[in-house]
């Protein structure tokens, strides 16, 4: 079967992370390669993720064999393209600083000296991400879910200008609604019921995400609507299509991390609609917030183990009745946590070995 692990697109310039955890290295679960190198040299397209995979048997441990705390969030760690990342055999940790060296034990980059013309908010423009950030950017800011108390009382285009059945950009758009404030909105449309496969409960749809709209003239006394422009077409938008307040920038720091609290889900979408994911994509599980999943989480991916025929096994009472086996679930890769609603989660897909497919298993690493 086709090898899926190929690290696809990287990302050259974004900002990086800091990292968690106190915890102290687990060798069953972060444990590094037999066959780990002393040193990585950084190169422009690198990322966290792929320089800890050239070291550990699990890329997303990073954070702990860096020996992070929660303190550090707010000192964060850059690493650059022309940077050595060394092995510390000794400690079990990965450093900036050659083994030896003083400080080197504490995993801290060396003291950089700046010059004075340089300016703070450039810092970190150049240093590597932690995943492949590019893969997931224009989810970040997208109604990828819709639940069903998002659409209570959500704006509405009405009626549009001239009666034109599709919308582009520049088109007129008249939107009944409260607005309550904002000015910015993106128009999606509800999509596929996302249910799940254990229950066949409808946990949400998906968000059919057209474009973006601003608000140019709010309703007077005497007018029921608002007049909008459309700004931005991703897809044809019309009437009786929906609105939601434009997102703050989201946080663009992933720390990769076990989720707090055991989770077992399923995978019940591929994005895009297609038969099977492969690395760099997105998938939707049936576990959100209120299962303890936050972003960053890291889980593995597992095909569901089948009921197969026992071949040698004995018969059911009167010969009555088909003797069956439950194979175990296989392990093949893992997914990376980026986007969480209450009862959904969304993940990019890393270092699988085949292709994901829905049904199949993603729980916490063991």
């Amino acid at each position: 079967m086709k090898n899926f692990s190929t690290v696809g697109a990287r990302l050259a310039c974004a900002a990086l992370l800091a990292g968690i955890m106190a915890a102290p290295v687990q060798a069953a679960t972060c444990a590094f390669r037999p066959n780990a190198p002393d040193q990585h040299l950084v190169v422009k397209g690198d990322t966290l993720w792929d320089i800890s995979g050239k070291f550990l048997e699990h890329p997303w441990c990073w954070p702990q064999v860096w020996g992070m705390n929660r303190d550090e969030i707010r000192n964060p760690h850059w690493i650059y393209p022309g940077q050595i990342v060394y092995f510390d055999r000794r400690s079990g940790r990965l450093s900036l600083q050659k083994p030896g060296d003083a400080g080197a034990a504490s995993g801290q980059p060396p003291l950089t000296r700046l010059s004075p013309q340089l300016r703070t908010e450039g810092l970190g423009r150049d240093a590597i991400p932690s995943i492949p950030a590019s893969a997931i950017e224009p989810f970040l800011t997208r109604p990828l879910v819709i639940e069903d108390s998002a659409l209570d009382g959500s704006p509405r285009i009405a009626a549009s200008q001239e009666g034109r059945v599709y919308l582009g950009q520049g088109d007129k758009v008249y939107v009944k609604g409260a607005l309550n404030g904002a000015t910015s909105f993106q128009v999606f449309r509800p999509g596929t019921p996302l249910r799940d496969p254990e229950t066949g409960k409808v946990l949400a749809h998906e968000a059919q995400y057209l474009g973006t709209v601003k608000l140019q003239t709010a309703a007077r006394p005497g007018v029921d609507v608002h007049t909008f422009t459309v700004t931005g077409s991703f897809q044809e938008m019309g009437v009786g299509d929906r609105l939601m307040p434009t997102p703050p920038e989201p946080m663009r720091s992933y720390v990769p991390h076990p989720p707090d609290s055991k989770v077992d889900a399923r995978v019940i979408s591929i994005y895009g609609g297609v038969t099977y994911a492969g690395q760099n994509q997105i998938v939707s599980i049936n576990r959100g917030s209120l299962d303890g999943l936050d972003v960053g989480s890291v889980l593995q991916l597992y095909h569901f183990g089948k009921v197969v025929a026992d071949p040698g096994g004995a018969k059911g009472m009167l010969g009555m009745g088909r003797p069956t086996l439950k194979l175990p679930d296989e392990q093949y890769g893992s997914l990376f946590v980026f986007r969480v609603f209450k009862n959904v989660s969304y993940g990019l897909v890393m270092q699988v070995t085949e292709p994901v497919q829905v049904g199949d298993v993603a729980k916490s690493p063991e």
